[in-house]
């Protein structure tokens, strides 16, 4: 690994530092098995995410329209405000009044677009072939279910920070904060006084987390498989990773520097 970032992440990490200059993303840094296709875990939710906002864009479907239980709406079930837990018949909340982490809502709303069709076709067709992501598909449920390459996930990131394949109106409104006063827990990192989040993607606001000391516009995910996806618009920046470790404690405490020092390797390039 660089020497610009830790080298205590354990097993065999390999990670993409991205700069967007003039329309044209640069690759900073890219080390480790690059190619190797890995589960993504919960990043699978950017893909998610994308692939919603292609339907946004082809009018076929509105982030407003109700889909979900209890009339949660499709925005409601991508932020996970739409009151359902974690996994199907867990307690529930009212609709929009707390934030609680919902792999179910998420698998719900892929499950409304795609009704009898395959959710692993549909994420095909709307992402991974149009942005060329070649050894990338979904193995599992939407919500956490994509196996891919780390050259795939940075070309996925490439995709959120120019963006190809959404419009910039779309993109905007899918990392803007969705009801962004509500509270809520991060799993791993505890509770949250707000918990922003977008319509898939979590936004960092003032959190003190895995997103270290990037701006509160920044947004991204990570997953149980100790992978990760970072980025900032505004100061066109970002950064991917995989891992063979899963997520566990020494990811709660390396990964608010590493980003942090991810970030200003991207800066400073």
């Amino acid at each position: 690994m660089s020497a610009a970032l830790d080298p205590s992440w354990p097993g065999s990490p390999a990670y993409v530092v991205l700069r967007l200059r003039e329309g044209v993303v640069e690759r900073v840094v890219a080390l480790g098995e690059l190619d190797e296709v890995r589960p993504w875990a919960s990043v699978s939710k950017m893909a998610v995410a994308m692939a919603v906002g292609v339907e946004i864009d082809w009018n076929d479907h509105e982030f407003a329209e109700t889909v979900g239980p209890r009339g949660a709406s499709l925005a409601n079930l991508l932020s996970h405000s739409s009151g359902l837990g974690l996994e199907e018949g867990d307690p529930v909340v009212p609709v929009g009044t707390k934030r609680i982490y919902s792999n179910y809502g998420v698998d719900h709303a892929v499950g409304a677009i795609v009704g009898e069709g395959s959710a692993a076709k549909w994420l095909e067709n709307r992402v991974f072939r149009p942005l060329g992501l070649s050894s990338s598909s979904l193995v599992d449920r939407p919500a956490s279910g994509v196996e891919g390459s780390t050259n795939d996930l940075a070309t996925l990131a490439e995709a959120w920070l120019r963006p190809d394949g959404l419009t910039r109106e779309t993109r905007d409104q899918i990392i803007r904060p969705y009801l962004a006063e509500l509270n809520g827990i991060v799993p791993g990192f505890g509770r949250f006084t707000p918990c922003p989040w977008g319509l898939g993607p979590e936004v960092r606001g003032e959190k003190q987390h895995w997103m270290g000391d990037w701006p509160s516009a920044s947004f991204g995910h990570f997953g149980q498989s100790g992978a990760l996806m970072l980025m900032n618009v505004d100061e066109g920046v970002g950064v991917v990773a995989t891992s063979t470790e899963p997520f566990g404690p020494w990811a709660v405490k390396l990964w608010p520097e590493w980003t942090s020092a991810a970030r200003v390797l991207a800066l400073t390039s």
